[in-house]
C-alpha cells in the first residue's frame, strides 16, 4: 500500500490536473436535472508529519434526512454565490469558521450525486493546522480528523449493495470506526474517488 504522507501539496495538486481515475459515484441514477447543485471542501491538514482529511459530524435534527451524518463542510449553491468553489468556500467559513483566504485551493474532484437528490462538487484544498475553528452549533456538532493513510487502507472499509426507491440497488460504502465516528455514503464515496486519484501517483510502498 502507498505511503501517501511522502506526498508533496505540489503532487496532490498534479493528481488533481488533467487526470481521470475510478469516480465512486451514483451516475446513471438521476439526470442533472433531477439534482441540485452543491459543493463541499475537502481539507489536507498535516498532523505530526502526516496527512490528514477534516471532518465535521452534523447536528442532529429530525428534520434533517442527513442529521448526525460524518461529512464534509458544505452546503448547497446559493443564488449569490459566483460559482460551486464560492459555495464550498463560503459554507467552510459559516460551518466551522474556516476563512476563505487560509485555503489554499488544490483542485476539484468530479461531482458526485446523492440520493438526496444533489448533484456535489469536491473541492480539495490545504489548510493550516491546528486552526481557530468556530462551529456553527446548529449545523454542526464536531470536528475531527481521519489519516489519509488509514482511509486508503481497503481493510478497513467495505462496498454493500443498499435497496433504495424503486426497487433501485446502490453500492454504499461504509467504513470501519476511527474516534467513534462512522464515515459512510455520499462522503465516503468522495473520499474514495480522492484516494483513487492519488493511487495514480504510484507511490513507493
Amino acid at each position: 500500500m502507498a505511503d501517501f504522507n511522502s506526498l508533496t501539496v505540489d503532487q496532490i495538486r498534479q493528481c488533481l490536473t488533467g487526470r481521470t481515475a475510478n469516480t465512486f459515484d451514483l451516475a446513471g441514477n438521476w439526470s442533472d436535472t433531477e439534482s441540485k447543485q452543491a459543493a463541499v471542501l475537502i481539507p489536507f491538514v498535516q498532523i505530526h508529519q502526516q496527512w490528514h482529511l477534516v471532518f465535521i459530524r452534523r447536528a442532529t435534527h429530525v428534520s434533517d434526512i442527513h442529521s448526525g451524518q460524518v461529512a464534509f463542510a458544505g452546503g448547497k449553491f446559493e443564488q449569490h454565490d459566483n460559482d460551486l468553489l464560492a459555495t464550498a468556500l463560503r459554507e467552510a467559513r459559516e460551518e466551522i469558521g474556516l476563512l476563505p483566504e487560509d485555503v489554499t485551493v488544490l483542485g476539484k474532484l468530479n461531482y458526485h450525486h446523492s440520493i438526496s437528490r444533489f448533484r456535489i462538487t469536491p473541492v480539495v484544498a490545504s489548510v493550516p493546522w491546528p486552526y481557530p475553528l468556530t462551529l456553527d452549533q446548529l449545523e454542526v456538532a464536531r470536528v475531527f480528523t481521519i489519516p489519509l493513510n488509514w482511509l486508503a487502507n481497503p481493510a478497513h472499509y467495505q462496498i454493500k449493495q443498499h435497496q433504495h426507491e424503486k426497487n433501485k440497488a446502490f453500492p454504499v460504502v461504509y467504513f470501519d470506526k476511527y474516534d467513534g465516528e462512522t464515515l459512510w455514503g455520499a462522503t465516503a464515496r468522495m473520499t474514495l474517488s480522492l484516494i483513487s486519484l492519488l493511487n495514480l501517483k504510484h507511490l513507493p510502498v
